[in-house]
């Protein structure tokens, strides 16, 4: 089976190019591809890790086939597959860069939350939070770390009334820090990645890990 995600090194920056000719579900698999991913960048010594999904899209969320599906089992793999992964890329010791490549919604917004550099493509993509537009609640490690980086003027219709942003309006909410053009994307992106990769190490991670920590002790407090 072909793996959703595609790993690539480059002057110690790592890229994860996500595909699954779908809408790039955050399912078990793509959870799992990430994660090794993310182990091999750090096997390999990278710098800084590039997240990207294909062109007008980096991802839709979760399989919404598995959401409502009877497989309850899976249906828990998938969100515990997916939170766990959330976290992991929240204090991620390697700076993580999102390249959103177009639509993010659902778990795919979710993402950005996790994100030390969130540069977007203008263009008429939405991103953002639909799950009670759906008939879903968002996660509390989702609305915890969102509480961390939204605005607090747009939280609310950020996550309760499951608002969507353009890329220029998802600056403005915290989902993202950029927008650059088409043409300029890519470039933006490795500019991105690379001052991150430029930084000291050790301090970087342990200063995200002293501003983030406590976030996932509110999580897991609340989770308990």
């Amino acid at each position: 089976m072909t793996s959703p995600v595609t790993y690539s090194l480059t002057d110690a920056i790592a890229t994860l190019a996500m595909d699954d000719g779908k809408a790039n579900a955050m399912a078990p698999a793509m959870s799992a591809a990430l994660n090794a991913g993310l182990d091999r960048a750090a096997g390999d010594k990278a710098r800084a890790v590039v997240i990207r999904g294909r062109p007008g899209l980096l991802s839709g969320g979760f399989d919404l086939k598995i959401i409502r599906g009877d497989d309850e089992d899976l249906k828990a793999k998938m969100r515990e597959d997916g939170m766990t992964l959330l976290k992991r890329l929240y204090l991620s010791p390697l700076p993580i860069v999102f390249a959103v490549t177009g639509h993010a919604v659902a778990m795919g917004a979710l993402l950005l939350f996790a994100g030390d550099a969130r540069v977007g493509t203008s263009g008429d993509f939405r991103i953002g939070l639909n799950e009670t537009g759906i008939g879903l609640s968002l996660p509390i490690a989702g609305l915890e770390m969102g509480r961390d980086r939204l605005a607090p003027t747009l939280f609310q219709r950020a996550t309760i009334n499951a608002e969507l942003f353009s890329p220029q309006d998802a600056v403005t909410a915290g989902y993202l820090d950029q927008v650059a053009s088409p043409a300029d994307f890519d470039a933006a992106v490795l500019k991105a990645a690379k001052a991150l990769a430029e930084l000291d190490g050790a301090a970087f991670a342990e200063t995200k890990r002293r501003v983030r920590q406590p976030t996932l002790e509110r999580i897991a407090a609340r989770e308990a």
